[in-house]
């Protein structure tokens, strides 16, 4: 596609921005809450002064976790997306957040219909020394794309980075694949249970400016072309582990600590066992590691992930006329109609 091609892609009346999905995770809790706040001044102003409400869903996705400040309280609410887990059968001993997955669902989506709401950015913490990433399900979302461009160009102090995970939207199993466009706002480091001010800051200037983005978008604006850097992940490493106890015998290596999404070689220090020998990398390629011991990953077999960086065109987008809009309404009744 030619980066000066101008893309007309629908309004996007309809955003949700998520905190709390995990509840120890508190920049996220934090910045909803006070958003909370600040929308029901704002919409007290707007009705007092007969002005149309703002159209942004607010949400605390986990309460129960958030109340207990656990990543979760019976299962992890951001893998419960899938489109398995959300259209099964439901007993009554169901895990909370299974339960919780359909309410989010319910409000958010349904997901991959048409009532889906147009976007949805869900605030998300790392132990781990990723600076701000965007996390997509897709490395052709120009709407993502952009509005990642978008903050790259007005926070050039944060290291930012979008991430790709090739998942189809079936398979997908966040809760931002409920809406119609969405991905998830790392930003680390942050211990888990904790708020840094410097953390907080960072992903509340973000939200804020992915918030104006999407307002410039739906008054016309033309975003031009260009080009961004896309991680792919490739695959996750575990730690080495005892064959019969299954306990680690390793830790990351001091050299890998915190370089995240710096290029790891093979024969690079990856892990310092317990009694102070290296293990290396014995890849085929060099890679760009990320989430590097991460905390909540632990327990998920994870001590690294690996990705392939390569850069992605963009074309130039603006909004739907309402001519053009028609067509396309005309086609999500015949895919129902299917």
């Amino acid at each position: 596609m030619e980066v000066d091609q101008v893309v007309p892609l629908p309004r996007l009346p309809r955003v949700a921005v998520c905190g709390g999905t995990h509840g120890n995770e508190l920049s996220g809790v934090y910045l909803v809450r006070e958003l909370l706040k600040l929308q029901r001044e704002v919409m007290k102003k707007e009705q007092e002064e007969d002005l149309k409400p703002a159209s942004v869903l607010l949400v605390l996705s986990n309460p129960r976790a958030m109340q207990q400040c656990r990543r979760y309280v019976d299962t992890d609410l951001n893998r419960c997306f899938t489109h398995a887990t959300l259209n099964g059968p439901l007993s009554d001993m169901a895990p909370y957040e299974i339960i919780r997955s359909r309410e989010l669902n319910a409000l958010l989506g349904p997901k991959g219909s048409p009532a889906a709401v147009d976007l949805v950015c869900d605030l998300h913490n790392t132990t781990a020394n990723m600076g701000l990433c965007f996390i997509a399900y897709s490395d052709c979302d120009w709407i993502c794309l952009h509005i990642f461009r978008h903050l790259q160009r007005e926070m050039p102090d944060t290291p930012m980075r979008f991430l790709h995970f090739d998942v189809s939207n079936k398979e997908s199993y966040s809760l931002d694949s409920v809406g119609k466009h969405g991905f998830a706002m790392e930003i680390g480091p942050q211990p888990h249970g904790v708020v840094r001010s410097n953390i907080y800051t960072a992903m509340k200037v973000g939200v804020q400016h992915m918030l104006d983005w999407v307002r410039l978008f739906n008054s016309g604006n033309v975003f031009e072309g260009g080009f961004v850097d896309v991680f792919t992940m490739v695959k996750h490493i575990d730690y080495p582990r005892d064959s019969e106890t299954r306990n680690i015998t390793a830790a990351i290596h001091p050299c890998l600590q915190d370089r995240d999404f710096c290029l790891l070689h093979p024969e690079d220090p990856l892990f310092q066992t317990f009694s102070g020998e290296t293990v290396r990398y014995k890849g085929t390629e060099p890679l760009y590691p990320f989430f590097i011991n991460e905390c909540a990953y632990y327990e998920k077999g994870i001590a690294l992930s690996l990705a392939r960086k390569r850069r992605v065109t963009i074309p130039a987008i603006r909004v739907q006329t309402e001519q053009e809009q028609q067509p396309n309404e005309q086609g999500f009744a015949s895919e129902e109609e299917e």
